[in-house]
């Protein structure tokens, strides 16, 4: 089963700034007689919800259920804000009403497709005392039926500090996860929060670090867990992806996946939605950026405040399944994202093989056994063992070189589709965690002594056996290299 198979359990409750975003769209061919600017022909005008509005619109899209908490002005723009979301199924619109204070508008003219000018409307103010308590009795008395927290701040004056603080602390008696979408210099509002997404402009006003590669923007995540108690840190670098830093483990850095760039209006409103479904459906944080970099492929690709349906997603990472990888560094993966990589995989028909090994000093022996792997099914898994687990299995001297050279080396290799670093002994844990249908090892173990095997064939798959190539080892190689002969 997929995690976007579970989308449908989850509820989430989203607090923050909702606004209406209006787009004038039409022609402009002339230039005004009267000053040197642009006339636009009106030929349409469209409304949608925006805003924290719009990630309740992409949970709603991609199946989940959202409770939307947010504060509008009693005026005609919130009026037709609350009746847009109230006929959206999967949202239940929870907004407080401050009768002096605007619903937030923005109005959009574009031309051709093009943005011409934006114009706002709105009281970025921070809300009064009392609507702050009213805020926050409201989602007190959510809490308890929902599965994940969402803070979508948009400076407009709802995210308070005393607000953003009770939210998460109250989150945290319910022990539900915190993401938070930021729009702050100062991270460190957001302590005690699950995950923060800054994108790079937020990231280099909070540190001071521009982000804008993989070494910068795992600095840069480091430097927020250092200055904060936040749990985790979703660097967002739009055309160059994500890289997603956490309290412990190697960073994980996420190649853009966007085929075609039309609008990026949104774009953080569906990376953070995706996000809360895939943690409240109990999936890992990297998980959790991976599914989310896919969705956000999809929905840059569409005009205006968009949306991704969970059709569009499934359809993006089976589309990604498919394609031939050229970059090594892609290939190289953590456990959860290959368990959703070899998911996608099998759900598209594909047989997913699985090897492991040290794969210590490559040979001619190991290139064998990979190719005659990828022979037998139509997507092979490499698993190769953490320096730590080939200390413990051949001694304090190796490995000769490190997990991520090993890992990068064999992902090099056509043969390769996946290599995810195990750190245990035996891959049995991985292989349970992967579900492969077919198992290759190499025949000097019989089938009954391959890890892994009794839960393939259970499951009706294959297992196979490679007769290895005669005096081809890394421990030969080693004793050739030192001068100790050997065939």
């Amino acid at each position: 089963m997929s995690i976007t198979d579970l989308f449908a359990r989850v509820r989430v409750l989203c607090l923050g700034d909702v606004m209406l975003d209006r787009f004038v769209s039409g022609a402009a061919r002339r230039i005004s007689p009267e000053s040197p600017v642009p006339v636009l022909s009106v030929t349409g005008i469209t409304s949608v919800a925006g805003g924290s509005a719009n990630v309740a619109r992409n949970i709603a899209s991609l199946g989940g259920r959202c409770t939307l908490i947010g504060v509008t002005g009693a005026d005609a723009t919130g009026a037709e804000l609350a009746r847009i979301l109230a006929e959206t199924p999967g949202i239940v619109p929870a907004f407080l009403v401050a009768p002096h204070r605007p619903t937030t508008e923005k109005v959009r003219f574009v031309a051709q497709g093009q943005h011409m000018l934006r114009s706002d409307s709105e009281d970025s103010s921070p809300v009064s005392p009392q609507m702050e308590e009213e805020i926050l009795a409201r989602l007190a008395a959510a809490l308890p039926e929902h599965d994940v927290v969402v803070l979508s701040d948009y400076a407009k004056g709802v995210l308070t500090p005393h607000v953003v603080r009770r939210a998460i602390a109250l989150a945290g008696q319910k022990g539900a996860p915190v993401i938070v979408d930021p729009k702050s210099a100062d991270l460190a509002r957001y302590d005690g929060a699950t995950l923060v997404t800054p994108n790079l402009q937020e990231v280099w006003s909070a540190t001071g670090i521009r982000g804008d590669d993989d070494a910068s923007a795992e600095a840069a995540g480091r430097k927020v867990l250092e200055d904060t108690t936040i749990g985790a840190v979703l660097v967002t670098r739009s055309e160059k992806g994500m890289t997603l830093v956490q309290r412990t483990g190697a960073p994980l850095h996420i190649a853009t996946v966007a085929r075609e760039v039309a609008d990026v209006v949104g774009a953080g409103d569906t990376v953070i939605a995706t996000l809360a479904l895939v943690v409240g459906a109990g999936g890992a944080l990297d998980e959790a950026a991976y599914v989310a970099n896919a969705a956000a492929g999809v929905v840059v690709g569409k005009r205006g405040t968009a949306t991704v349906s969970r059709a569009e997603l499934l359809q993006e990472l089976d589309r990604q399944s498919r394609a031939d990888t050229t970059s090594s560094g892609v290939k190289v993966v953590s456990r959860a994202a290959a368990q959703a990589q070899v998911e996608a995989w099998q759900r598209h028909g594909l047989e997913v093989g699985f090897t492991n090994g040290c794969f210590d000093v490559l040979h001619v022996g190991h290139v064998g056994i990979l190719e005659f792997a990828r022979a037998h099914c139509d997507r092979l898994v490499v698993a190769v063992n953490s320096d730590a687990s080939v200390k413990r299995l051949k001694g304090p001297s190796r490995p000769v070189n490190g997990e991520a050279d090993r890992a990068r080396v064999l992902a090099a290799l056509a043969a390769a589709d996946l290599v995810v670093v195990f750190d245990e002994d035996t891959p049995g844990a991985l292989i349970e965690e992967l579900r492969p249908d077919v198992l290759v090892k190499g025949a000097d173990y019989e089938i009954a002594q391959i890890v892994g095997a009794a839960s393939v064939l259970a499951r009706g798959g294959r297992v196979l056996r490679f007769d290895l190539v005669p005096g081809r080892s890394t421990t030969a190689t080693i004793r050739r290299m030192a001068g100790e002969g050997g065939a």
